[in-house]
């Protein structure tokens, strides 16, 4: 009997307690948890979007390789417009014309200039923008093709 007692290890106190929570602590993972599950499950719906899969407006905007209009536009604007309140109300979709035609844009005519940029509503054309002379013309314009959209409001700043 005594050598079995001698092959047991005594337990240390320091590493006991390092086994046991404190009671305060099951509050707090419980609270986490819930925490976590709620921020899953909200993350899960803004994943999927708006209802019906598709937003009800956005700025399509028609590009190509080699388009140095574009690729000023991309310098100048593209930047700061998903921060602006026409960036959340149309948020810029980007289609190659070099490549083909998004089928869920049959109803929406091509255009052969870059940039061109087209709002869409609902999977219908509201206004169309062919060109980029600059940033100064662009924000105003825009402004206007904005404008035109049904009775939704930008989300204010």
């Amino acid at each position: 009997m005594a050598s079995v007692l001698q092959l047991r290890r005594p337990r240390s106190p320091v590493r006991s307690s390092f086994r046991r929570r404190p009671s305060w602590m099951g509050a707090i993972t419980a609270a986490g948890a819930r925490v976590l599950s709620w921020c899953v499950v909200m993350s899960a719906l803004l994943a999927l979007g708006p209802p019906g899969g598709a937003v009800a407006a956005e700025l399509v905007m028609l590009e190509q390789p080699g388009c140095a209009w574009c690729k000023r536009w991309n310098e100048e604007i593209a930047p700061a417009y998903p921060n602006t309140p026409e960036g959340r109300r149309a948020p810029l979709r980007r289609v190659d014309i070099s490549r083909p035609w998004p089928q869920d844009l049959d109803g929406i005519s091509p255009d052969v200039l870059t940039p061109t940029f087209i709002l869409i509503e609902d999977g219908q054309e509201v206004a169309r923008l062919r060109g980029y002379p600059g940033e100064h013309f662009f924000w105003p314009v825009l402004g206007e093709m904005i404008e035109k959209l049904g009775s939704k409001t930008p989300e204010a700043d």
